[in-house]
């Protein structure tokens, strides 16, 4: 099959790039000294996971309970939880999933800890977790200066066993295309993390995991003495906020959404047949619009902004529209390559005008 005769929209993985991306990122996890634990979050395709364990992943880390059940049913073996597991429905879960010995949980506090910590004692059940440390993005996570109190809060729980700390630095990407400004940030992260595992082993606690988690960062966190792990998960395809942030190039998207123009009526506008519903509305990191226009070959079409969608359809503007006609395929490189991931059930992997397989994308929302 050829891209022409491929139904619009349609989500594509550049094969050469993502191979290319997956080596790239083993080879220098494996040069900082640090385990790999990709993140599922960006492909939620087992096909890719598969390859990432065939290049040296010790395991892998997702943030759903669908992403759980994906990862224990096809047999990985050591799955990180990245998510408070909260409420009674993901708790009830949380204890079944753990029950198999495969499944690590992330913690931040008492409060989520009890529960999961009586329905665990009740079933018989212990669940490891990884203590979630706030680094600088002010998500989830303790101050690195509470790591010890907040696990001395957690001690009285027997059915919960520390496994070391963890954190997700990926507001190190906030100084746009300044390298050195996001290696500080990431160094700074980094060593953060190291002193309260520092501080755990000072209280008494074992503490051999120590994780970090971004794709921005994963040039400098891991390389932080000390740094056990690492969890980057947008490398796999990158995106045009990674290209932003100075992490990647065009050269190393891999995904792409294949689009047709199907109107050029108005003058000043051009519509495609990929809407919301196709690229997700994560914004752009530089400002608006909803990705890279690019032609069928990967090359940035000049002066063409894909500047908003309604839910089936996107407007293009520019002067390059001008040489747009219906039918005309465009590939947009979207901003957020995972949250254009989970729009589709399935990506088409791709070499140049080839189609070579279809790859199953699975535990959407």
């Amino acid at each position: 099959m050829r891209l022409a005769d491929v139904a619009t929209p349609a989500l594509l993985a550049d094969q050469p790039r993502l191979v290319r991306n997956l080596t790239a990122m083993a080879t220098l996890l494996a040069r900082a000294g640090v385990a790999h634990r990709p993140h599922i979050k960006t492909s939620k395709c087992l096909d890719v996971v598969r390859r990432q364990l065939a290049l040296g992943a010790t395991g892998v880390t997702c943030a759903t309970p669908a992403e759980v059940r994906l990862l224990l049913d096809a047999g990985v073996q050591d799955v990180l939880w990245a998510h408070a597991p909260v409420g009674p429905a993901k708790v009830a879960f949380a204890v079944s999933a753990a029950a198999g010995g495969r499944l690590t949980v992330a913690l931040d506090s008492a409060a989520v800890a009890a529960p999961l910590a009586e329905a665990a004692d009740a079933a018989g059940v212990t669940i490891p977790y990884l203590l979630e440390v706030d680094t600088g993005l002010g998500r989830m996570g303790v101050a690195p200066d509470d790591a010890a109190a907040a696990v001395a809060e957690l001690a009285p729980y027997p059915s919960l066993r520390l496994r070391g700390v963890m954190t997700q630095e990926g507001h190190v990407g906030a100084a746009l295309g300044d390298r050195d400004a996001q290696a500080a940030a990431g160094r700074r992260a980094g060593e953060a993390l190291v002193g309260a595992a520092e501080a755990l082993r000072a209280a008494g606690h074992e503490c051999p995991v120590v994780s970090v988690g971004s794709t921005p960062g994963a040039a400098s966190t891991p390389f932080v003495p000390g740094v056990t792990e690492a969890r980057p998960g947008t490398y796999v395809y990158y995106d045009s906020n990674q290209i932003a942030v100075g992490a990647a190039t065009l050269a190393d998207c891999a995904l792409t959404v294949l689009t047709r123009v199907v109107s050029t009526r108005r003058g000043d506008r051009v519509i495609v047949d990929a809407g919301l519903k196709a690229m997700s509305n994560d914004p752009a990191a530089t400002g608006g619009g909803l990705g890279t226009v690019c032609d069928a070959e990967l090359n940035p079409v000049e002066d063409v902004v894909f500047e908003y969608a309604h839910e089936e359809h996107g407007f293009l503007t520019g002067p390059g529209i001008a040489n747009l006609a219906v039918g005309d395929l465009l590939r947009i490189v979207p901003n957020h390559a995972c949250g254009t991931v989970n729009m589709f059930g399935g990506v088409h992997l791709v070499e140049d005008d080839r189609v070579l397989n279809r790859w199953t994308i699975g535990a959407r929302h």
